[in-house]
Formats: structure tokens, C-alpha cells, sequence
């Protein structure tokens, strides 16, 4: 049971110093140790992301922190909410096609390890591409939309399409985007939640699982919180980078192993 806790202890840490929710590093992980099934991963992981970043925006508005836009946010946290519906629906359709809950594990491994990939590249390269400054109320609600669905699909709650997506469409620094994005993955992981407590749809899970992870998820929060104020941008980046390669060789392995090859 430690083992829950350790992991969303940890994620949630690197999450709340990066952005990237802790979802990312949570999923891949307890896949990769077969603990729970597919579905419970994600719901837990959701759980605990939502643990996090409820505590992390939670502080930063209290303390009326200015590192949030909420001009920007705001529809970019409603549009994830919406396309969080969309990709539970995906979701459900893969799992219901593939009849095997070792395929949809090898789909959301296989994504998440090209996503993940592109997203490294990008943060790589960065500094040579242009970036743009949208301010468009409609124009954000759509790139949430599209947010909201992929990383419900994925069950990583955010994670670094977040960042890429604030990179590029609002030309936000790193420790900008790292807090706009845990504001965009509360409103989502909300939603997801109370979808699927709606629908009927919780998987089995145990309890005491729950509240080690939601536990573990608050208390990254407060470390990785007074972490991210601690550091520069280009340390925050550093352990980013790092982070990404780390969850690609873990997805690849999964896939592989989910794929029976």
C-alpha cells in the first residue's frame, strides 16, 4: 500500500513544480507495476491529480498570486472541462471495441508515449519557433476542448500538452504555463469526476488506495509548491525535460507489454 502513496507523493511534487498535474508520471507508472487494472489507474490517478491541483490553485488564489490568467484560463480550463466528456466517451468506446483491457492499456501507453514525444521535441526546440498570443474567448474554449479530450482519453489529467499548448498559442514563460496549467487541470479533473460519479461509471477500486494517493497528491502539492517558487525557469525546464524522457521509455515498455509482443 506504501507504494501508492510514494508514487503520488512524488508525481505530485515534479506535477506541482512543472505543471504537468502529476497524472503523467502516475498512470505510466502503476502500469507499469500492475497494481490496479487499466480503469482503476485512471480514475486514481484523476483522483489524485485533482487532490493536487485543487490544493496547489486553491493557495495561489488565496494568496492572490498573479501567475494565473484568468482571461486565458478561464476559457481554456471551461473548453477542458467540455472535452473531458469527449474523451471519457473515447474512452469507454476503445474499451468496449477491444473487449480486453490489456488493448486499451496498450493504446493509452502507445499515445501517451507519441504525445509525450512531441511534446519533448517541442520544449527542445522551442527557442527557434515563433510563438503566438491568442486572446480569442471562442479560439481558447476550442484549444481546451482539445486539451480536456486527450488527456481524459489518456487518464494523466494534463500533463505536458498543457504546457506546449501554453507555450505556443500564448507565449507563456515556464513557471507561467506550469501554474496555468494546474488551473486548467482542476477544472477538467472536476468535471471528469463528477461525470463519471453521474454515470455510474467508477470502476472497482480499494478505499484505502484512494486515500493514500489523495494524501500523497496534497502533500506533493505543498512541497512542490514552495519548490517551483524556489527555482529558475531554466531548472524547471531541466527537470521537465527529464521527466519526459523518462515517462517515454516507461510507456514504450507498457505498450509492449500490454500488446503481448
Amino acid at each position: 500500500m506504501l507504494i501508492f502513496f510514494l508514487v503520488a507523493l512524488t508525481a505530485s511534487v515534479a506535477g506541482a513544480i512543472c505543471g504537468i498535474g502529476g497524472g503523467v508520471i502516475i498512470k505510466p507508472v502503476l502500469d507499469l507495476l500492475h497494481l490496479e487494472t487499466v480503469t482503476a489507474i485512471s480514475f486514481l490517478s484523476g483522483c489524485t491529480v485533482l487532490s493536487m491541483s485543487c490544493y496547489s490553485v486553491g493557495k495561489s488564489l488565496l494568496a492572490k498570486e498573479h501567475s494565473v490568467s484568468l482571461k486565458v484560463g478561464t476559457p481554456l480550463a471551461l473548453g477542458a472541462a467540455a472535452g473531458g466528456l469527449a474523451g471519457n466517451q473515447l474512452f469507454a468506446a476503445v474499451r468496449e471495441l477491444s473487449g480486453s483491457p490489456d488493448t486499451v492499456g496498450a493504446v493509452q501507453a502507445a499515445c501517451l508515449a507519441v504525445v509525450t514525444a512531441g511534446t519533448l521535441l517541442y520544449t527542445v526546440n522551442k527557442s527557434r519557433i515563433s510563438t503566438r498570443r491568442v486572446q480569442n474567448f471562442a479560439a481558447c474554449v476550442v484549444i481546451g476542448l482539445a486539451l480536456g479530450a486527450m488527456s481524459s482519453f489518456l487518464g494523466i489529467g494534463g500533463g505536458p500538452i498543457n504546457l506546449v499548448v501554453l507555450y505556443y498559442f500564448f507565449s507563456m514563460d515556464t513557471k507561467t504555463a506550469a501554474a496555468n496549467s494546474l488551473y486548467i487541470i482542476l477544472f477538467s479533473q472536476i468535471c471528469n469526476l463528477l461525470t463519471t460519479l453521474c454515470t455510474g461509471a467508477v470502476p472497482p477500486f480499494r478505499w484505502p488506495v484512494l486515500a493514500l494517493m489523495a494524501a500523497g497528491g496534497i502533500g506533493g502539492g505543498i512541497i512542490g509548491r514552495k519548490l517551483n517558487r524556489q527555482m529558475e525557469n531554466q531548472s524547471v525546464e531541466r527537470l521537465f525535460i527529464g521527466l519526459m524522457g523518462v515517462i517515454i521509455c516507461i510507456s514504450l515498455f507498457n505498450t509492449w507489454r500490454y500488446a503481448g509482443w
